[in-house]
């Protein structure tokens, strides 16, 4: 390179560096916004999210069948589920029957039944206790119930 052109390269790149520092630089303020309606965005981009998980998800159960995650029973199932449920019905509704007198009110005492113990304690000022235990596994769940008011 001859000595005429160096200096002019060094001009050039001296008057760019000059026009590129005089330049005033213009910002606006970032502002974040979650999208994530998990975490306090809008709650429209839910279902654009959970589309794209569906999507991108490689992992399959084998287990199931249909690939959305929801099992359809069976007609065969659905009878049976429906028989189950009236079934356990009438069984509640005739232990229920045994734990009130003719006038609606709770009877205290304990009820047995094969899978079941019921009793029923007075607490006093109109509250129940209502105590079943599983004989199977040994599982107790209790609740109060007011008898004011009737039934």
């Amino acid at each position: 390179m001859t000595k005429k052109s160096r200096s002019s390269m060094r001009l050039g790149a001296l008057t760019l560096t000059a026009l590129m520092g005089t330049t005033a630089a213009h910002s606006t303020e970032l502002v974040y916004y979650f999208l994530n309606p998990s975490f306090g965005g809008n709650p429209l981009n839910g279902p654009v999210f959970l589309n794209s998980a569906i999507t991108t998800n490689k992992h399959k159960d084998p287990d199931i069948e249909d690939q959305k995650g929801i099992e359809q029973p069976t007609a065969l199932q659905n009878f049976q589920e429906a028989l189950e449920r009236s079934i356990l019905n009438r069984l509640s509704s005739a232990a229920a029957s045994r734990l009130f007198d003719a006038q609606g009110n709770f009877v205290p005492g304990t009820l047995q039944t094969e899978n079941f113990v019921i009793t029923i304690a007075d607490m006093g000022g109109g509250i129940f206790s209502v105590t079943t235990e599983d004989k199977a596994t040994g599982g107790v769940t209790t609740f109060q119930v007011s008898s004011l008011g009737g039934f």
